[in-house]
């Protein structure tokens, strides 16, 4: 058989296979996380007519997940930012995430009646 290389001239280089860093494969998890909660958040619309609302906390958390990662992935790949910023970055997302998992998920009980939690606004008025 003969050699699909020697073909070549010195000058080209034969293209191939070149995966995606680990910086964009991560992105693309995270993209994949909103993909998948958007289906869930259309699925639910068509099935029921309505709108689920007070979703922008839980809406927050696969981000703040994803950007600890990220940051990360960014040190051990490319060196940047630097190991204790990384670090930090990755500990701050995380715990912002942790905190606000709980406001997402009252937020998103909110929408089923008796069974969530129902936000009460009081609105005061001064004067008049």
């Amino acid at each position: 058989m003969s050699d699909p290389k020697k073909y070549l001239n010195e000058n080209e280089e034969e293209a191939g296979y070149t995966p995606s860093s680990p910086i964009k494969r991560t992105l693309a998890w995270i993209a994949l996380a909103y993909v998948l909660i958007f289906l869930a958040l259309t699925t639910y619309y068509y099935y029921t007519g309505t709108m689920l609302g007070n979703l922008a906390p839980l809406l927050t958390v696969p981000g703040l997940i994803g950007l600890g990662i990220l940051s990360i992935v960014g040190w051990r790949t490319v060196g940047k930012p630097g190991k204790w910023a990384a670090i930090l970055l990755a500990l701050a997302c995380w715990g912002l995430a942790i905190a606000t998992l709980p406001i997402g998920i009252a937020g998103l009980m909110s929408n089923f009646g008796q069974y969530g939690v129902t936000f009460v606004t009081t609105v005061t008025t001064f004067g008049g």
